[in-house]
């Protein structure tokens, strides 16, 4: 499975491809396999996300995680400050950071 992944051009925060638009949240990302270049040309080209690229992610209970620890931290936000991580709509997703 691959999921797209990119910064908000107004925010700088992270975002994830839904298939539609751009999310704060990781679980709402969808599998991009096959099409990601296209997308992510696509998106950049219309300047709603700053460099977008494709990772390597894994379903778990439905919802997808990013596969490597670098991009399960940029969904959630910093690890040493819990208190300023990016709240989720699943509140257990913060389990899988590490």
């Amino acid at each position: 499975m691959r999921i797209l992944t990119g910064n908000d051009l107004k925010t700088g925060a992270v975002t994830w491809w839904t298939g539609q638009d751009w999310s704060l949240h990781v679980e709402n990302a969808v599998d991009v396999t096959g099409s990601e270049d296209e997308i992510a040309r696509r998106e950049e080209s219309a300047r709603r996300v700053n460099v977008p690229y494709a990772i390597d992610a894994e379903l778990h209970d439905g919802k997808p995680r990013p596969a490597h620890i670098k991009d399960r931290v940029r969904a959630l936000g910093p690890t040493v400050r819990p208190d300023l991580t990016l709240k989720p709509a699943d509140p257990d997703i913060g389990n899988w950071v590490i």
